[in-house]
């Protein structure tokens, strides 16, 4: 009896130890959202990032909210010849990837918890040891891989529908539950069939016009399979909203409903 006694009280304090640590990181999580970003910061952004200078009013507070747990929560490591990545860098990269989360739903990107950043393209070789040059990479086991001179191509552009830091995220997203497919986790169980149904259709058509030679509003790479067609389709929902309203209205309504933002109506 003594010996149940002692594992019933163990069992207590380690709950009460757990939820304690829980409360403590809400409230540190709460901490640093209420931290504002200094005017420095803010005029960096606005001048670097066209997308951030373009958000309404109205979600400028809750972004700054989200960068600023983003940059909490995420190391950044330099790779290659790459000796630091600034607060700069970090700043642009993070303004970006939080456009995904700023009313998505998704309070956080998974298991993420390093962004590897090389300075320019990089090479990887793959299991038979044939070597690749890439520009971004997602890892499910909690990283994401950029290129900085893709990154600030694609944050000074914002209408070209190229941005290596919002295709990368977009497979974060889709690698929330597991591996990436382009279908990640919905607000509601009921919005599955018409996504499923929308997202089918929409790269189905884009196969077709890659195979035929004819040129979309949707990056050719979005072809190469659904889980590429919802990152290239993320980009050019941001970057290119108008174009992708008028070309591919059902896919336009999906990516607005999921992201819960409409940039047509940003300036």
């Amino acid at each position: 009896m003594i010996g149940v006694g002692i594992v019933i009280v163990i069992l207590v304090v380690a709950g009460l130890l757990a939820l304690l640590y829980h409360r403590r990181k809400q409230q540190r999580h709460s901490e640093v959202r209420a931290i504002p970003l200094s005017e420095a910061d803010r005029s960096l952004l606005q001048k670097e990032v066209p997308l951030y200078a373009a958000l309404p009013s109205e979600l400028i507070q809750e972004m700054d909210a989200r960068i600023q747990v983003f940059l909490h929560q995420v190391g950044f490591e330099p790779c290659g010849h790459l000796e630091e990545v600034t607060r700069e860098m970090q700043l642009i990269i993070a303004s970006q990837a939080c456009l995904l989360l700023l009313a998505s739903g998704y309070d956080h990107f998974g298991q993420l918890r390093s962004v590897l950043v090389y300075p320019n393209a990089y090479e990887v070789k793959d299991e038979l040891g044939i070597k690749s040059v890439r520009l971004g990479e997602s890892w499910m086991s909690g990283s994401v891989v950029l290129s900085w001179q893709s990154v600030k191509q694609g944050s000074r552009n914002e209408e070209d529908g190229l941005n290596v830091v919002i295709h990368e995220f977009a497979h974060q997203l889709d690698q929330f539950n597991g591996v990436a497919d382009g279908l990640p986790v919905l607000k509601d169980r009921k919005d599955y069939p018409e996504w499923a149904s929308v997202m089918r259709a929409s790269f189905k058509t884009l196969l077709e016009r890659v195979g035929n030679g004819r040129r979309t509003v949707l990056d050719d790479y979005g072809a190469t399979n659904p889980a590429e067609f919802f990152a290239v389709s993320t980009e050019t929902f941001f970057e290119k909203p108008r174009q992708l309203e008028e070309k591919h209205p059902e896919l336009y309504g999906q990516l607005k409903q999921f992201y819960g933002l409409d940039p047509l109506n940003w300036s």
